[in-house]
């Protein structure tokens, strides 16, 4: 997996009320709609320099491919759909462009990252983009295929939710373990029960070095808090409560002005606001999963309290 970045490409809006779906045209780069997404874009991130070609669009995604992709391949079209739009019904739009710039690669760039429509890097729109070594890649449609496809989605959400950018949780959760409740509650709100069985299985199982040695992130803070504390409103909470309360700066990314949070949390900040999205003090949840120090061994007890006083409108 590559280190978190966001953004993506392309603007447009099929003019209908229900989605309107078209496919590439026969001529390569040619668009039948003017106002359609661009036909082919030519990448121009870290290590690609794909010239990709657009193998779908409607009004919730655009899919694109390399040209080492089977064109036959078509899951993409309809569940990044689905995943994308169940996101934005549980934490609300990201920017004005309703679509999801989905991208796959064959025989290169393996794992992916995201991008979203408040960075420059992708030409400002929301973006997956997911590689694979192997030649014969994403043709199941399953498995580790909509697991990769739908962890680049959670990054979107915690690097642009609620219209502020960056993710100060990042340096305690780090790349994963948003992703693991994230994931678990999207397959369970699409109706794909049988993968949020086998997601939920595989990540009762894993452990980690952060921030101590044995954590079980999933298993022993996320789950809870998901069971136990209001679901998916809890997830969302989180991401409200930091956008309210959270200190910003303004950051321009070229094009205009947006809020962005001006540091990361800290342990005791992080449990503060995750007990504000539950609705319950986590304290002592928190002492079972991680022990009562942060990553640097630093005792986070001191660090709640005084969160307790910068962020009083976070109560629990």
């Amino acid at each position: 997996m590559k280190k978190v970045i966001y953004v993506a490409c392309l603007l447009t809006l099929m003019a209908a009320c229900s989605k309107k779906t078209t496919t590439l045209p026969k001529t390569p780069g040619v668009n039948i709609d003017p106002s359609a997404p661009m036909a082919t874009w030519k990448e121009h991130w870290f290590e690609h320099v794909q010239l990709l070609n657009r193998v779908f669009y409607d009004t919730s995604v655009v899919v694109y491919y390399d040209n080492d992709m089977r064109a036959g391949i078509t899951w993409p079209k309809t569940y990044m759909a689905q995943a994308w739009d169940y996101t934005k019904k549980t934490y609300g739009k990201f920017g004005n462009d309703s679509r999801l710039y989905v991208i796959y690669h064959a025989g290169k760039y393996g794992g992916g990252h995201p991008s979203t429509y408040m960075d420059a890097s992708h030409d400002y729109h929301n973006l997956t983009d997911c590689g694979s070594n192997d030649p014969n890649a994403w043709t199941a449609g399953t498995g580790n295929d909509i697991d990769l496809s739908t962890h680049e989605i959670g990054h979107i959400v915690e690097g642009a939710s609620k219209g502020v950018h960056g993710s100060p949780a990042f340096v305690i959760w780090h790349d994963s373990k948003w992703m693991e409740i994230y994931q678990y509650d999207v397959y369970l709100g699409l109706g794909r029960n049988d993968d949020a069985v086998r997601w939920s299985n595989l990540k009762l199982s894993t452990s980690d070095d952060f921030p101590r040695a044995g954590t079980h992130w999933y298993r022993d803070w996320f789950l809870p808090i998901y069971t136990q504390h209001g679901q998916t409103k809890a997830l969302n909470n989180f991401f409200t409560l930091l956008a309210k309360y959270f200190p910003k700066h303004t950051f321009n990314n070229g094009v205009q002005n947006y809020p962005e949070y001006s540091r990361d949390l800290n342990m005791g900040e992080f449990i503060h606001f995750w007990s504000g999205a539950a609705g319950a003090d986590l304290a002592p949840l928190a002492l079972t999963a991680f022990g009562d120090k942060d990553e640097q061994g630093n005792s986070w007890a001191t660090q709640l309290a005084q969160a307790k006083k910068n962020f009083p409108g976070v109560t629990y």
